[in-house]
């Protein structure tokens, strides 16, 4: 029979916890003869760690937090407890904010892992020693698994059901779940939110010029100009203060305001690509390609309230 433990600490988003019970523990509805030597998945929501030091988990699930990352003196516990069962041999796997906690035990270092995209950034500088890849909705790599947004917990209960019971009974589940069982990326969800808080006056002004004029094509001089600054002192700034460089920058403007576009009317791809500001369609669909992991025609299907 496979144990797997949920964490409860402090914070953790209940609806995950108390989904993935329902999850996993649904799956055991479709076990079928194809599987007779699997046992039933046991569920045990945990949040007193120190009273089941001794039992033995197959799987730990850490599970989002809503108000950011976990911390405190419990989670310092918590991570000890982590480490325990992994050494006792459990399959470690983390959700959104749950990748902090399981990161402190030193487990992640030197391997790539992800966490919810907004908190990439804060996560990559406290633990440099991981290879962060937030583009990712789901890493699995061997021991341990790590998944991306705060709704990724669905495809973290299918990716054990899968391991634990076998895919026939994972895609019965999603079945009765109306879960896409299909690879999805964070970068679908991903929107470009420019950082406008830098203190950096200039270089704001440049920003500014962008969001109003993103149609318009803009070189680095035509931008270091509306910010007041030297080309290259301005390359050097925009650089720091947006983690981007102009031309990146002025993309991702682009490509949010043809999400929008694509959302929210039924205009045709190439008649957005030039109100959005690029004259060749074919280009504009490979780069909206490459930032969002879909075509301008997969995400209108994927997300517009207005797709047949």
């Amino acid at each position: 029979m496979p144990l797997v433990a949920i964490a409860s600490y402090a914070g953790s988003q209940q609806a995950a916890v108390l989904g993935l019970k329902d999850l996993l523990e649904t799956a055991n509805d479709f076990r079928t003869s194809a599987v007779p030597d699997t046992g039933e998945i046991e569920v045990n929501i945990l949040s007193d760690f120190a009273t089941r030091t001794a039992t033995k988990f197959e799987a730990v699930i850490l599970p989002p937090c809503l108000g950011g990352p976990p911390g405190g003196d419990e989670i310092t516990k918590t991570a000890a407890w982590i480490q325990a069962q992994h050494d006792s041999g459990a399959l470690i796997c983390s959700i959104c904010a749950g990748a902090f906690p399981l990161a402190r035990t030193g487990l992640l270092n030197g391997r790539p892992a992800t966490t919810h995209w907004a908190l990439a950034k804060d996560f990559a500088k406290t633990f440099p020693e991981v290879h962060v890849d937030e583009e990712k909705l789901i890493i699995e790599d061997g021991d341990i698994i790590t998944a991306g947004g705060l709704m990724a917990w669905t495809d973290l209960g299918l990716q054990l059901i899968a391991r634990f019971l076998g895919t026939a009974v994972m895609l019965e589940t999603a079945r009765l779940f109306l879960i896409d069982p299909g690879e999805r990326e964070q970068s679908y969800y991903n929107l470009f939110f420019p950082n406008l808080s830098h203190g950096d006056s200039n270089v704001l002004k440049a920003q500014r010029w962008v969001q109003a004029n993103y149609r318009s094509p803009a070189s680095v001089p035509d931008m270091a100009s509306i910010a007041g600054l030297g080309n290259r002192t301005f390359l050097r700034r925009f650089r720091a203060a947006t983690g981007h460089n102009p031309s990146d920058y002025m993309q991702r403007v682009r490509i949010n305001k043809a999400r929008e576009q694509l959302e929210l009317t039924t205009n045709g791809i190439e008649s957005i690509a030039v109100k959005v500001g690029y004259m060749d369609a074919p280009s504009f669909s490979k780069l909206f390609q490459k930032v969002v992991g879909l075509s301008p025609s997969e995400y209108r299907k994927r997300f517009s309230p207005l797709r047949s």
